[in-house]
């Protein structure tokens, strides 16, 4: 991509109803556009990362049999009505409406009761079972505040996947195995050294669920953190008999500001009781489908990376999610010599296959260098007529700001 032909700009100021870090940013660098609160747009460069999270999180999700597919946000009332969640004195966050008959529908929060129904039509028999099945999708919460920028929106893109055991043991080995893929997951996000499996509260189907919480100031959740054996404990449920199940102390624990960034919990057979989801065991007989959820909010991951990966010039994205992989600079000069070797340089690179953004507007350097900050492309290739005079190219790495220069040669 040549920056002169993105239709994005960069800004020197941040909106001024903008109060969260990770949306001044994304908005200032091009990535993110502002609809009303709670609500972006994501422009090109914005997409490229929230692809790069997705598919990260996809290749995890396939690795440990998930099969992925896409349902509609629209949501049938009678299911709703049947798990008692569609009440608004129950559940206060739906977008609901009508369609021209009068029939009211609502905008998918989550997708547990569809999921289930349509699971009534595949699954009969424990032969059957297990199965895994998510998907990417947008969806809808009617927050009465949302200022915490792409961190909790109104609409936002969500990976839910559900899972459909025989019974409680086979549903809690899945359950370890999306524990371990979740932890790889936030690894090659490079967010892994701040994120910990923390126990919360399970609610009425097991005893804990597992939130995945990044340490971060900007966070809204108190997490008690061991650093030792790389766990935590959410402020909510931190009990004596918390600790004593976990064998930990309370003086081993310090206390931090995180954000949630994932949770995998049981739903036990909820859901399957309420909309008949059952099947066939070896006798015949018919027992409910034990169910689980784990669900990553790609867009809220885009926003953590953006709040822990920055710092007062701009935003330092991880390669394995940066939009692209190096930002080739051209400083040109009075005659064509750098704009030559630039463009020979950015199809040599693109030839091979490394993603690069090729700053070749007519501008000033400290404009160019301002703006490179700020996109925060992991690491930045100048050519300049000075560098030109000793046949080499001068390459910066955004994380930590060292500078070597390399001969043009060894990239041709």
């Amino acid at each position: 991509m040549k920056q002169s032909q993105l239709f994005t700009k960069t800004r020197r100021e941040a909106p001024k109803d903008e109060v969260s870090k990770n949306a001044q940013l994304l908005i200032r660098a091009g990535f993110i556009h502002k609809e009303m609160a709670g609500v972006y747009d994501f422009l090109p460069l914005g997409l490229r990362t929230l692809n790069k999270i997705v598919n990260i999180i996809r290749e995890e999700m396939n690795a440990i049999g998930g099969e992925e597919m896409y349902m509609s946000a629209l949501q049938d009332k009678a299911k709703w009505e049947a798990t008692d969640r569609w009440d608004d004195e129950k559940l206060d966050i739906w977008f609901k409406t009508k369609l021209k008959n009068g029939t009211e529908v609502g905008l998918g929060f989550t997708h547990e009761e569809a999921l289930t129904s349509i699971m009534k039509d595949h699954i009969r028999s424990y032969k059957d079972l297990p199965k895994a099945v998510y998907q990417f999708q947008n969806k809808f919460r009617n927050e009465a505040r949302a200022k915490s920028g792409i961190l909790r929106g109104r609409e936002f893109l969500m990976k839910d996947l559900y899972s459909f055991n025989v019974d409680l043991k086979s549903h809690n080995e899945y359950h370890e195995k999306a524990r371990s893929a979740y932890m790889k997951i936030y690894e090659r996000l490079g967010i892994g050294s701040l994120t910990y499996v923390t126990f919360a509260s399970g609610g009425t189907f097991s005893k804990y669920s597992h939130e995945f919480q990044t340490l971060c100031e900007a966070g809204e959740d108190i997490i008690y953190v061991h650093e030792a054996r790389k766990i935590a404990i959410n402020k909510e449920v931190l009990t004596e008999e918390v600790l004593k199940d976990l064998g930990v102390k309370r003086a081993d624990l310090q206390e931090r500001k995180a954000i949630e960034v994932g949770n995998i919990f049981s739903l036990g057979t909820k859901f399957s009781d309420a909309l008949g989801l059952n099947y066939g065991d070896e006798k015949g007989a018919l027992k409910p489908v034990v169910m689980g959820c784990y669900g990553i909010g790609p867009s809220r991951v885009m926003g953590t990376i953006a709040e822990v990966w920055s710092d007062d010039k701009g935003l330092i994205w991880p390669e394995s999610v940066a939009p692209f992989k190096v930002h080739l600079v051209a400083l040109l000069g009075s005659d064509d010599k750098v704009k030559k070797a630039a463009d020979d340089l950015y199809d040599s690179l693109t030839t091979k296959g490394i993603e690069v953004l090729y700053d070749d507007r007519d501008c000033g350097a400290g404009e160019k260098f301002g703006d490179s900050d700020l996109i925060g492309i992991p690491w930045r290739y100048v050519i300049s007529e000075k560098t030109l005079a000793s046949d080499s190219i001068e390459i910066k790495e955004r994380k930590t700001g060292k500078v070597e220069m390399k001969k043009m040669a060894s990239f041709l």
